[in-house]
């Protein structure tokens, strides 16, 4: 049994917060931010135009090298389906389906790279895993992933926006 997910409403919003900051990046075609003290330039985050690309996308990133030899459950196949309603995407570890609502309010808010990192952080974690769901080793999955697959700077601000809202990392 798992242990309580004290932290799990802490990472959420600190990622909405993230995705709020990439979404006026991309409206304002403005891609440096200042982030407690450093100025940044975002990469450009990936937004998918139908759940095919997002298969195609978390098959690619469980294929790279070292995904897999850093964590073996890379190795198993993760599945995307449609998650019914317009709440939250989620991750199903019985069927190792990420869950993945298509539109609200007529916009495909969940169709992008950093909603798809995080449910693949919940795919790597280990099998038998008994610490919370967004503990600070599920933490250090995601932003270790936004680091390395979407940018370092994407990563520096999803990791200082986390400790700024209170996330234990690692």
């Amino acid at each position: 049994m798992k242990n309580r997910d004290s932290q799990r409403s802490k990472v959420y919003e600190a990622e909405s917060l993230v995705r709020t900051i990439f979404d006026r990046a991309d409206e304002r075609d403005l891609r440096t931010v200042d982030i407690l003290g450093s100025t940044v330039t975002l990469p450009i985050e990936r937004k998918f135009a139908s759940l095919d690309s997002v298969q195609r996308y978390v098959d690619a990133v469980s294929r790279l090298e070292w995904i897999r030899e850093t964590w073996p459950q890379a190795d198993t196949v993760v599945h995307v389906r449609e998650r019914s309603g317009t709440g939250a995407s989620h991750y199903e570890r019985d069927t190792q389906t990420i869950a993945v609502p298509l539109h609200r309010r007529n916009e495909a808010w969940a169709l992008r790279e950093l909603v798809v990192l995080h449910e693949l952080a919940h795919h790597y974690e280990p099998p038998d895993s008994e610490v919370p769901s967004h503990g600070g080793e599920f933490v250090d999955r995601f932003v270790r992933l936004v680091t390395e697959i979407v940018g370092h700077e994407a990563g520096f601000l999803l990791r200082a926006t986390m400790l700024e809202s209170g996330v234990a990392i690692g």
